[in-house]
């Protein structure tokens, strides 16, 4: 059953912009109360006075200091990798396709640095690999049915010194640093000390600083 508490979260959840301000006490919760007022109504179909949004802000604000995971100065060393010219295919599952799927690691050169990663969802196949490769796997894929496929994409490489995997809040932090520079993330890959991104090449640079900021401000 939905409250002024739950909605309230929902909303700051929704906005990555909102919900980094909101941490770090800088947003003024009457005006923002003031803006959540008519969307909180509508979804309780009731009145709500403002005090109460600002009381249920307050009470969550206190629930992430409670609850803050932020990685510890010096628990994890790291350095960022990039890799470029990579595209992505993503392709309807079949029991044809995923009989194939090993022959690709016979035609992608990993050993020589070129990229392959292979995502098997519920119902699609995602295949990010070096663009060199995209006429093969055109080729490849040539009887099943595309959905969607990009191209000019990069992939940006966390390698960790300590134990990432089982440390709270790495892949939320890093990936809120994208969020908060407006870059969409079409793949997520992870390893026990790696975290991979693919994001378009045009936000290579600006990726590229975001996720530099985050390892900076985790070292200090």
């Amino acid at each position: 059953m939905e409250s002024v508490s739950s909605l309230v979260k929902h909303l700051l959840q929704q906005k990555p912009f909102l919900m980094e301000a909101f941490e770090r006490g800088i947003l003024s919760y009457g005006h923002l109360a003031t803006e959540f007022k008519p969307v909180i109504e509508n979804g309780l179909n009731k009145e709500v006075k403002e005090s109460a949004i600002v009381m249920a802000m307050r009470r969550y604000a206190e629930e992430i200091r409670r609850s803050d995971r932020r990685i510890k100065p010096g628990q994890l060393g790291c350095e960022i990798v990039m890799k470029t010219n990579i595209c992505d295919f993503n392709v309807e599952k079949s029991d044809e396709l995923l009989d194939r799927l090993k022959e690709l690691y016979d035609m992608v050169h990993l050993g020589r640095g070129d990229f392959l990663n292979i995502t098997i969802g519920n119902d699609e196949v995602s295949i990010a690999v070096s663009d060199k490769y995209e006429e093969e796997l055109r080729n490849f894929l040539v009887h099943h049915k595309e959905i969607e496929f990009r191209a000019d994409l990069v992939a940006l490489t966390l390698i960790f010194s300590g134990d990432f995997l089982h440390t709270p809040g790495v892949v939320f932090q890093a990936l809120r640093k994208l969020a908060w520079e407006n870059i969409n993330v079409y793949e997520i890959i992870s390893t026990k000390t790696e975290l991979t991104v693919v994001i378009e090449k045009a936000d290579s640079i600006k990726g590229y600083e975001a996720l530099q900021d985050f390892t900076n401000r985790n070292s200090e």
